[in-house]
Parts: C-alpha cells; sequence; structure tokens
C-alpha cells in the first residue's frame, strides 16, 4: 500500500471524525451561539486538512512530476485558498 494515499486517506477520515463529533456536540449544546462558536472552530480544520493532504500527495509526487507541472498544481491550490478564506 502507497504510504502517501494511506496518509491522504487517514487524514480525511480524522477530519470526518472531528466534523462528526462537532455535530454531535452541537446537537448537545442546544445553542445556536454555542452551535456557531463550534462551528467556527471547524472553519480552521477544512483548509488545514486540504493543506496537509496536498502537501502529502505532492511529496508522494514529486518524483514524478516535472517543474512546470509541480508549480501548476502549487498555483491552483493556492487559488483554492484564496477562494476558501477570502469572504
Amino acid at each position: 500500500m502507497d504510504k502517501a494515499a494511506f496518509s491522504m486517506a487517514m487524514l480525511r477520515v480524522l477530519s470526518g471524525s472531528i466534523e462528526l463529533i462537532a455535530a454531535i456536540v452541537m446537537l448537545r449544546l442546544n445553542d445556536v451561539q454555542k452551535a456557531l462558536a463550534v462551528n467556527s472552530m471547524l472553519a480552521l480544520v477544512g483548509p488545514l486538512v486540504l493543506i496537509s493532504t496536498t502537501t502529502i500527495g505532492l511529496v508522494g509526487l514529486a518524483d514524478k512530476l516535472s517543474p512546470s507541472k509541480f508549480v501548476w498544481i502549487l498555483a491552483g491550490v493556492g487559488c483554492l485558498m484564496i477562494g476558501i478564506l477570502r469572504k
């Protein structure tokens, strides 16, 4: 099994677990303000997981990618992050 693919999958499983736990916490709190606070904490998890999984994938592909393709991928990830984080 490819270590990079396994690591990426495990990060996504961890991220999904965090999302599910946060949803349960929101239900248990039963308060909109507290649920919004929990939701705002999740806003950090998504981009961090995206950056982490992309980094692991790029490291796994580094020997197979040409430098120009590597730059295009980094530019695409940068555009995604700007789109996600900009309001």
